[in-house]
């Protein structure tokens, strides 16, 4: 399985970036598929996770409405849409793919994904 995270990259507070993560021997329709990210000096933090079977999306209150999990079962691609983003947001992104679908709400707090794709790094700017 591998997961290829893409999208990353500079933007100033306030701004939007979507990370893609086309995954390859592994159906995102069927699985949990999510996003935790890494700060430096930080600990891992899960931050959105979602299944495209049971429709369950689940966020981190850090990342609640302002972030966007979704999924194109066609393109087999997860996309976090991140908007009015804050400093605080500057890390490594991962997306991370479970073969359960109904593990999101574990995961999003303990990131115990089967599966994990390399970083993709957004830094935001103040």
């Amino acid at each position: 399985v591998q997961l290829q995270a893409s999208g990353g990259g500079l933007v100033q507070a306030g701004g939007s970036l979507r990370l893609s993560c086309e995954a390859y021997e592994f159906t995102v329709e069927y699985g949990a598929v999510g996003w935790f990210r890494q700060a430096p000096g930080k600990e891992r933090e899960g931050i959105s996770c979602f299944s495209i079977k049971f429709g369950g999306t689940y966020y981190a209150d850090s990342v609640k409405d302002r972030f966007t999990i979704s999924g194109d079962n066609a393109k087999n691609t997860v996309y976090l849409q991140m908007d009015n983003l804050k400093p605080e947001d500057t890390a490594v992104y991962y997306c991370a793919a479970a073969n359960s679908p109904f593990l999101c709400p574990i995961l999003v707090k303990n990131n115990d994904y089967d599966y994990r794709g390399q970083g993709t790094l957004v830094t935001v700017s103040s």
